[in-house]
């Protein structure tokens, strides 16, 4: 599949996590004052939290004073779980935590200032659900099988326009805010849709190939909308794709009126194309900026890379009972993951999907070839 060129080098090896910053002796030296010797302190959160509540005054009439406070409060909260670490990015305060729970140490300290009983018991209760709650192990990455080369999927000729603002400029979409942030009234503007008509083209074409390539049933029925997680209407076709080897993941391609697809993967994980940071489940809008083009790649990366065993699922996940899933791309191009909660699926489908994972610990299995 065609994708230009680009240079390519290594990354350095990843920084290791931080879970104790310096900084705190400050507060080592408060709490002498108090009467309160500090190492029984960091190894029980209950008593800090309460304690930081009752001299929640005193500290925040001294900034020096808050800040080793809240760097001793981080480095105690990353203690109470073996994968918590502090992490920070440029113009953001720092936060300790995992993937499930982040704190922010220095608003973490002004809410214990203010709580009352109630509140701190409640906020209690949840710091110690998460730190009881250990991590399950890395979930393993996928590793895609490749294809012939005489089997290559190539993408349709997708149609091309220019699209005008109000005031008769082209629309730059892909470009349109440069380097900054987009504007934010634009998330609730959506405009030529048409752009995203392409996506139909791409999603039948990836059809034809499964079927031409791989040992695959297709049917197409308005019943297999049923088979997504997300609550997707103006539903315009939904085309269910299942290869004949029980081991490999099933993909529903459901086709709206938006004009937009959303993929539904193996059990639990729906796919919308085109889609940003909006709440809704397909999502064009004009901060979004996205293109058919960008979209398409997106399309295609998930599709291929299923159909080549470079799909993963796991439920569930940890005591919160969340889904995850890894994807490697079929190309070599790069990986991805995800997880979170189920969302609206009722019991008796997250029971099914549970036991039906267990069979496929490792990823799903690649399709299987049709015979020529």
């Amino acid at each position: 599949m065609a994708r230009g060129s680009a240079t390519y080098r290594l990354a350095p090896d990843p920084a290791p996590p931080v879970r104790h910053l310096g900084g705190y002796e400050r507060f080592v030296g408060f709490c002498t004052d108090q009467g309160v010797e500090a190492g029984e302190l960091a190894a029980d959160p209950t008593r800090l939290f309460r304690f930081l509540r009752d001299v929640g005054q005193d500290i925040a009439a001294d900034a020096t004073l808050k800040n080793a406070a809240g760097v001793f409060a981080g480095n105690t909260l990353a203690r109470a779980r073996p994968d918590a670490e502090w992490t920070a990015y440029e113009g953001a305060p720092a936060m300790v935590g995992t993937d499930e729970l982040r704190f922010e140490v220095g608003r973490l300290l002004d809410a214990l200032r203010e709580v009352d009983e109630a509140t701190l018991q409640g906020f209690i209760t949840k710091v110690s659900e998460w730190a009881a709650d250990r991590p399950d192990p890395p979930m393993v990455q996928p590793q895609p099988a490749s294809l012939p080369a005489a089997r290559a999927y190539v993408r349709p000729a997708l149609p091309e326009d220019t699209y005008y603002a109000e005031d008769g400029s082209v629309i730059p979409y892909g470009r349109r805010w440069g380097d900054g942030p987009p504007d934010t009234e634009r998330y609730s503007v959506t405009s030529h849709t048409e752009r995203f008509a392409g996506l139909h083209l791409v999603a039948r074409a990836l059809i034809d190939h499964l079927a031409a390539v791989y040992d695959v049933e297709v049917r197409e029925d308005n019943a297999l909308t049923a088979d997504l997680v997300l609550d997707v209407r103006d539903v315009v076709a939904p085309i269910r794709v299942t290869p004949r080897a029980s081991g490999a993941a099933p993909l529903t391609f459901v086709l709206t009126g938006f004009p937009g697809v959303v993929v539904h993967a193996g059990e639990l994980h729906d796919f919308p194309f085109p889609v940003c940071g909006c709440d809704f489940p397909v999502c064009g809008c004009d901060a979004c900026d996205e293109t058919v083009l960008t979209e398409a790649g997106r399309l295609e990366r998930l599709v291929l890379s299923v159909a080549a065993g470079g799909y993963a699922e796991r439920y569930p996940v940890g005591r919160r009972r969340w889904r995850e899933y890894a994807l490697t791309a079929f190309d070599g191009s790069g990986a991805e993951s995800g997880k979170g909660e189920p969302g609206p699926v009722d019991e008796a489908r997250l029971h099914e999907a549970e036991i039906r994972l267990r069979d496929v610990q490792g990823g799903w299995e690649p399709w299987p070839l049709r015979q020529r």
